[in-house]
């Protein structure tokens, strides 16, 4: 694709700047609309897993992740008491792939893919609402009754997608009836050792505890519901303690040691999935084309990996809609794949029945590493951009 062309992308998530960087170090015009209107360190925290890692370097991305993350050799699975299940070793497999697995504030992420996006012209504050075909181009609009035509649009909004919806219509979410809390404290405790990853498992609940360096530690936890309560979660801080009586210490330790406006909560949801991403020189990228469940811990990871494999269409293919066409067709499996997985997770995981509950930590506890290391190597081994 001609270097002359202007390349507008829709949203400064994982995804956007991966292609941003890419785009902009390859000589390309490319401007980056993000409707917030600064992007402050609050939020969530992630597993940046090795085919996130693999994906940025095949497209030239570096990012400086030093200080910013651990890395997390493996992750334990304990009962709601503490007691273990299996410990899972991503170490070995890590070391074969050539990349570790991360865990990382989701704002430091960001600022290291943003300071790799340096070449890009960023907007904030810019809330896109929909575009309309110009010819060979399109015309972006905004909130504010602005427009900004281009070359290229990436849909990169996340999951309530103005550009998704201008393709696809108005559609409703995929409730799985369960809410999840997160939140990102400052925590010590005997047990929550360096770069310490686990996950408890519960009936119908799950907590999740991870070391991020620097004396924080990323929580979340999920509790089976009905969609309405998931979505309008109105229990507070202590609801979520009441949940976790009984839990593990470290567990009820550290909701405790968050503050009430540090934990935020939402429904458990997905879309249907879409198999026309793209219209003309418009396409969609991450949770915009494919939101998943949280269960896998592969979100921002698959999001950067179609990040690279945009930009390196865009790059390599001539007919900017080619680009758009072949970028589609070489992520469409993967991701519909990782979303599977992720609802199939996400349904064991969330098991309440006793009976099902035994035989999945019977099942768990016995399962060949063999099997295991199988299906780990599947996720975490990036496809390429070819």
């Amino acid at each position: 694709m001609s270097k002359s062309k202007k390349i507008v992308i829709v949203g400064a998530g994982m995804g956007g700047l991966t292609a941003a960087a890419a785009l902009g170090r390859a000589g390309f015009e490319v401007e980056v609309y993000e409707r917030a209107r600064e992007l402050r360190p609050v939020g969530s925290a992630l597993s940046l897993m090795s085919n996130a890692l693999t994906a940025l370097a095949a497209v030239g991305v570096t990012p400086e992740f030093t200080g910013r993350s651990l890395v997390f050799e493996s992750l334990s699975f304990l009962t709601k008491r503490g007691r273990p299940i299996r410990t899972i070793h991503f170490g070995e497999l890590a070391r074969r792939i050539g990349q570790p697995n991360l865990a990382i504030h989701r704002a430091s992420l960001q600022q290291a893919l943003l300071e790799q996006a340096s070449d890009a012209k960023f907007e904030f504050g810019a809330t896109a609402t929909g575009y309309t075909r110009d010819g060979d181009g399109v015309v972006v609009s905004f909130d504010d009754g602005r427009e900004v035509r281009a070359d290229v649009l990436v849909g990169a909004d996340g999951f309530n997608s103005a550009i998704r919806r201008a393709i696809a219509g108005p559609e409703r979410p995929l409730d799985y009836n369960y809410v999840v809390w997160r939140a990102t404290p400052k925590f010590s405790h005997p047990k929550v050792t360096h770069a310490y990853a686990a996950h408890y498992w519960g009936r119908g609940q799950r907590f999740g505890l991870v070391d991020i360096g620097g004396g924080d530690v990323y929580w979340w936890g999920t509790k089976n519901m009905p969609a309405e309560q998931a979505a309008d979660w109105r229990g507070g801080k202590a609801g979520v303690q009441r949940l976790y009586a009984g839990w593990a210490d470290e567990v009820q330790q550290v909701i405790a040691a968050t503050p009430e406006e540090g934990i935020t909560s939402l429904p458990a949801q997905d879309r249907p999935f879409l198999e026309q991403w793209g219209d003309g020189p418009v396409t969609l990228l991450g949770d915009a084309a494919h939101p998943m469940l949280t269960s896998l811990g592969q979100g921002a990871a698959i999001a950067i990996e179609d990040g690279a494999v945009l930009a390196h269409c865009l790059k390599t293919i001539d007919d900017p809609r080619a680009a758009l066409r072949a970028y589609e067709d070489r992520r469409r499996d993967r991701a519909r794949g990782m979303v599977l997985a992720s609802r199939g997770l996400s349904r064991t995981e969330q098991l309440q029945n006793p009976f099902q509950t035994f035989a999945r930590g019977l099942y768990f506890r016995f399962v060949s590493e063999k099997t295991l290391d199988r299906q780990n190597e599947q996720a975490l081994i990036f496809p390429g951009v070819e």
